[in-house]
């Protein structure tokens, strides 16, 4: 935008290329608007090219005046950035802020207010030199709101007071802030911070789908992620390699923690937020919404005194959740739980919890060779990652301890393989495993604006899902509202494939039977798959065809048949 308006000067004879090209490295070594780097350059006319800038946008100039400017409007953004970019806050108005403008196309700036502000933004023509005159006027008094916390405010989140910061800085602190209290408030997973060349992308994952929110100028990129740094505890100074950290956010409905990642991408680095909110623990496997048939197969699996449960699906797929879930019920005074995990995403009181470190050889082997002489009942293992950790958790599961873990495969009878490739024997995993549990999260439809849809329209027939299995069914859509941010999706539900090993599917174990035999032998003994579960949410009016199609996989031939609708 900036460049074409240079381009519109030069061929109107406002300015010439030279002051055009002077003005665009001006622009690339301070961040001045294009007509204020012309002006700052000293050979160009302000008059002509003011005139020119208001002739072809439609524009009056305005000439502020120091007693025309409102003392709370002015406050409301540093003067370190309104020199920069040449910008006066002037007047306020209920949720409108009035700003003057020299350059009306420079419109990272006024996004960047809104952003910063929450307000809108409404902007008058101004002369760069009108404009520097009253910042230059009122540079000697306080800013209001620019003054950083003294020692004795410690903020909201709870965490400790942090020293004072530059004025300049503390709408860094303001913007982030915003940004967190507002993934708070949207129920958002993760936070993206992803810096580009000419912009800074913000982005939330919300209901497993990333949404962007905002756009900032390139220029933030470095503030943003060093603020970032400042609350995790990291090295503000290391610029090439990835960090991790971890911060406590408070809010009105009770404390998040937050893992934060950053990683040197090209254009900077890239900050990523993961949200783990204290009120999404799930204290009972009731509130994970499992269909009646697979809540009793999953109470007679941790019925049991040894054996193995298995969780698999990719990552985001609710492992985690569905783990503390278990564990809030298996946790009794008479029982003694230790788990190994990276990292402690919540606390559980009364059960022993490790936070493993591979740097320093605390890995999940090692913590499992621990807890067997740690006198243990049930061991949780957050991942089995290789071939060490694989053989020690069966063994455990074999030698009188109930071992609860996770892997990652697509579906339930592959766990059976990828336990194979680690090189655990067919007979050991025949006589471990008790119980496999697939997941995944399906998108719920928004409650507040669910309307009828038919579902056998052009999305079908589908893999797995025939036309006849969904004509007699209600479903529904979201419409969009302002409740789900007008993206018909608001929370999400789990869907499972529970395959306990009976008898029969253990002799296919030993005889090395493919994924695919298992499966077929899986489902003939009763087991519902991801794709019939998700199906049957959508029955329930829980979620939409897309949605289910999106995130399962098509069942083998053979396997697609669903079970009547009132079946468990």
């Amino acid at each position: 935008m900036e460049l074409s308006l240079g381009e519109l000067m030069v061929r109107a004879g406002v300015v010439t290329p030279q002051q055009r090209d002077r003005a665009a490295e001006t622009q690339r070594r301070t961040g001045a608007n294009l007509v204020a780097a012309l002006v700052h350059d000293g050979t160009a006319d302000e008059g002509r090219i003011m005139a020119f800038v208001a002739e072809r946008f439609g524009l009056a100039e305005t000439v502020p005046k120091p007693s025309d400017i409102d003392g709370a409007a002015f406050g409301l953004l540093p003067l370190a950035l309104l020199r920069k970019r040449h910008l006066l806050p002037f007047a306020l108005s209920g949720p409108v802020l009035d700003v003057a403008v020299s350059d009306p196309t420079d419109l990272a700036a006024v996004d960047e207010i809104r952003f910063m502000t929450g307000r809108d933004v409404r902007t008058v023509l101004a002369r760069p030199s009108a404009i520097r005159a009253i910042l230059e006027d009122r540079s000697g008094e306080a800013v209001p709101g620019n003054a950083a916390p003294t020692p004795d405010e410690a903020p909201a989140s709870g965490r400790p007071a942090r020293p004072a910061e530059p004025a300049g800085d503390t709408p860094v602190v303001a913007l982030v802030d915003s940004l967190m209290k507002d993934a708070v408030g949207r129920g958002a997973s993760d936070v993206h911070i992803e810096p580009y060349d000419e912009s800074v992308r913000i982005r939330f994952r919300i209901d497993g789908v990333l949404q962007e929110v905002a756009t900032l100028p390139p220029e933030m990129k470095q503030a943003l992620t060093s603020r970032v740094k400042v609350m995790a505890g990291l090295d503000i100074a290391e610029h090439r390699l990835p960090q991790d950290g971890r911060l406590k956010l408070g809010a009105a409905a009770g404390e998040t923690d937050v893992r934060v990642s950053v990683l040197p991408t090209r254009f900077g680095e890239k900050a990523v937020l993961r949200l783990l909110h204290r009120s999404d623990l799930v204290t009972s496997l009731d509130r994970l919404g499992l269909e009646r048939g697979d809540r009793q197969r999953f109470a007679e699996a941790m019925g049991k005194p040894a054996g193995m449960i298995l969780l698999t699906g990719p990552t985001g797929s609710g492992k985690s959740t569905t783990l503390y879930g278990m564990l809030s019920e298996l946790n009794q005074p008479g029982v003694n739980i230790s788990t190994a995990e990276d990292p402690v995403e919540y606390h559980l009181a009364g059960v022993n919890q490790v936070q493993t470190h591979g740097e320093i050889g605390l890995t999940f082997a090692a913590c499992l060779r621990a807890f067997l002489r740690q006198d243990p009942d049930i061991i949780m293992v957050g991942e089995v990652r290789d071939a060490e950790t694989a053989r020690i958790a069966v063994n455990a599961a074999l030698t009188g301890h109930l071992v609860l873990t996770t892997l990652h495969t697509n579906d339930a009878p592959s766990s059976v393989h990828r336990l194979k490739d680690m090189g655990v024997e067919p007979y050991l995993i025949a006589s471990a495993i008790t119980m496999v549990a697939a997941q995944r999260l399906l998108r719920r439809v928004c409650d507040a604006c669910k309307v009828r849809a038919a579902l056998n329209g052009g999305q079908l027939p589908a893999p797995g899902i025939r036309v006849e299995e969904v004509r007699d069914v209600e479903g529904f859509h979201g419409a969009g509202c302002p409740e789900c941010h007008h993206t018909g999706y608001r929370g999400r539900a789990a869907v499972y494939e529970v395959m306990t090993l009976s008898d029969d599917l253990r002799k296919l174990v030993l005889r090395g039977e493919s994924a695919a035999d298992l499966k077929r032998a899986a489902i003939e003994k009763g087991m519902r798959t991801l794709r019939q579960a998700a199906v049957r949410k959508v029955r329930q009016g829980i979620t939409t065809i897309e949605e289910a199609l999106r995130v399962t996989e098509p069942d083998p031939a053979g396997a697609a048949s669903l079970p009547p609708a009132g079946a468990a």
